[in-house]
């Protein structure tokens, strides 16, 4: 079995992906430009829900309008070769196909992060900077859990300016996946 790695700990794409196969069940790690972080188990229930509604939603149009793409929730790896990362989005969608049997993707078109004090400083920085080097994105989504309150920033203008969507009663618009998701959709059951 691997031994956890240390915040501090160095390492290339593919020791990881060796040392992080071997994880014990209770941990879950990323590897950010090179650098193995040890995640968070236990998240509070209104993340998950969100992260949840969020999937559902997405998964409910595209099922609707019979589009390739897929959603992906929390344990599937986002692959970085050029940036040494394997990420761990909250919510990926994808519109490729997927080898059979495959446990990572390397082209993802919207991403989401359920940014919890904690997490928030990372998914802000050093996994945008990842995120900004990946050519397929097009979405970038950090969404709050304790307020209805969304930031979005999108591959237009190269992820620097968040458009702030606020209040259960406003959508966010995803131009590149052609739909509009309603912030009581992704507060369901979290927020009043």
């Amino acid at each position: 079995m691997a031994s956890a790695p240390t915040r501090l700990s160095q390492t290339t794409l593919e020791t990881f992906e060796r040392l992080v196969a071997d994880a014990p069940r209770d941990e879950r790690w990323e590897l950010v430009r090179g650098r193995i972080v040890r995640m968070m188990v236990d998240a509070r229930w209104e993340h998950n829900r969100i992260i949840n509604n969020i999937g559902y939603e997405l998964r409910r149009r595209f099922d609707e309008r019979g589009s390739p793409c897929r959603v992906f929730l929390e344990t599937f790896r986002l692959r970085s070769a050029p940036t040494e990362s394997s990420l761990l989005p909250d919510v990926i969608v994808h519109c490729e196909p997927l080898a059979p049997g495959a446990t990572s993707l390397e082209r993802p078109v919207a991403l989401a992060e359920v940014a919890s004090d904690s997490t928030s400083p990372r998914d802000r920085r050093e996994k945008l900077e990842v995120y900004r080097t990946l050519p397929s994105l097009r979405h970038y989504l950090l969404v709050r859990p304790d307020t209805a309150h969304v930031e979005v920033l999108d591959n237009g203008d190269g992820f620097r300016t968040p458009r702030v969507v606020q209040g259960l009663d406003h959508d966010v618009a995803l131009p590149a996946l052609e739909m509009t998701l309603p912030l009581r959709s992704i507060y369901r059951d979290v927020l009043g």
